[in-house]
């Protein structure tokens, strides 16, 4: 009972105070979801359509980013590394049903997007996975399995497409 009253005092101070804000306003949502119990690091960017859960199961490292209209269904843990970027569309689902179970009860699995990794446009992330760090995964993808670091994935479901090679920065 007391979950379901934090969510509902979320879900009223998303609507009036996080939702409504002019996009430049970081620092507001940043505290918004600070005082939910989200943990989230300096610089971290959450968008005001960012829909999220329970902002309690979140974490963010420094200068992470969740873009427009990210859906993170944090019924479990969210966990975002320093630098990891989530683009516009993408849902983080960290709980689904059991389909051996004719009660189809919930069961719910953190999430982990390692450092420096990206997750594309409209891509979907599933309970339990891990994305590794600098691993990028494609848009629109599916991503049911964890992924390993510094590779890149897509499709539907996401299978390995290649390593990531960085290139020196001109400068």
């Amino acid at each position: 009972m007391i979950n379901l009253g934090r969510r509902l005092l979320w879900e009223l101070v998303w609507a009036v105070a996080f939702r409504p804000t002019p996009v430049p306003l970081f620092g507001w949502r940043r505290f918004l979801l600070r005082l939910f119990g989200a943990r989230i690091g300096r610089g971290s960017h959450v968008y005001p359509s960012v829909r999220i859960w329970a902002p309690w199961n979140l974490t963010m490292g420094d200068r992470s980013c969740l873009g427009r209209w990210v859906d993170c269904y944090s019924v479990e843990r969210i966990i975002l590394g320093d630098d990891a970027t989530v683009s516009q569309y993408s849902f983080l689902c960290s709980a689904s049903h059991d389909i051996q179970d004719k009660e189809l009860r919930l069961v719910a699995s953190p999430i982990g997007i390692g450092s420096h990794a990206w997750v594309a446009a409209d891509a979907f992330v599933g309970p339990g996975v891990t994305i590794g760090e600098g691993a990028v995964v494609g848009a629109r993808a599916c991503v049911f399995k964890s992924v390993a670091p510094w590779t890149v994935v897509g499709g539907n479901p996401a299978r390995f497409l290649k390593r990531r090679k960085l290139r020196k920065s001109r400068g």
